[in-house]
């Protein structure tokens, strides 16, 4: 074999194995998804548990959340880089309007949205607001790093799970607030694995 066709050769298996990454799909089939970041958790693999404070409208509950204590339910992790933010509030503010419609008012679905604010900003700003679910409170980031979600500054970014009954990732997303089709999106992945 020639130096030529064997260079040839390795440029058409490079141009393959490049064109087979590129089309690989990545967390989320969602249009409104952003490129995949590194890190970020894929549909299908289990949720790691974890256990955060969370607060309420009506102040930090008397018992932390643990993932794997709602196994048999669905629930969503909304993670937001900060309460009262102008994109965080059109976000929380869009559940809260359509709770009932996306979240079967917690039947059965529950949402938290974890940021790494206080419990004591976090009651506060759903009290404020009239928020009608949980935030946890990942002051540490802990939960942010084993959801990929963690972020230099602090913050966490915008990232999306439905965790279904069973405790598997059934939909992930570099989630983008403002965009009612981001929405819908959400509520038919959320009908596809509640019960």
């Amino acid at each position: 074999m020639s130096l030529v066709s064997s260079a040839r050769r390795l440029t058409l298996a490079m141009t393959a194995l490049t064109a087979a990454v590129v089309a690989a799909p990545f967390a989320s089939t969602s249009l409104h998804a952003q490129a995949a970041p590194a890190g970020m958790l894929q549909a299908g693999q289990m949720a790691p548990d974890f256990t955060v404070v969370t607060a309420t409208k009506d102040g930090r509950t008397a018992e932390p959340f643990t993932l794997s204590k709602h196994r048999g339910e669905t629930v969503v992790l909304a993670f937001f880089p900060k309460a009262r933010t102008s994109g965080c509030t059109a976000q929380m503010h869009t559940y809260r309007d359509k709770y009932e419609a996306l979240f079967q008012n917690g039947q059965k679905i529950r949402l938290i949205g974890i940021s790494t604010d206080t419990d004591a900003d976090l009651t506060a700003w759903a009290k404020d607001d009239g928020f009608q679910f949980a935030f946890g409170a990942d002051t540490d980031r802990a939960v942010g790093r084993l959801y990929g979600a963690a972020r230099d500054g602090g913050f966490h970014n915008r990232y999306l799970y439905v965790i279904g009954p069973d405790g598997k990732i059934s939909y992930a997303t570099s989630f983008r607030p403002l965009s009612q089709d981001a929405y819908d999106e959400l509520d038919a992945e959320i009908k596809k694995v509640a019960r």
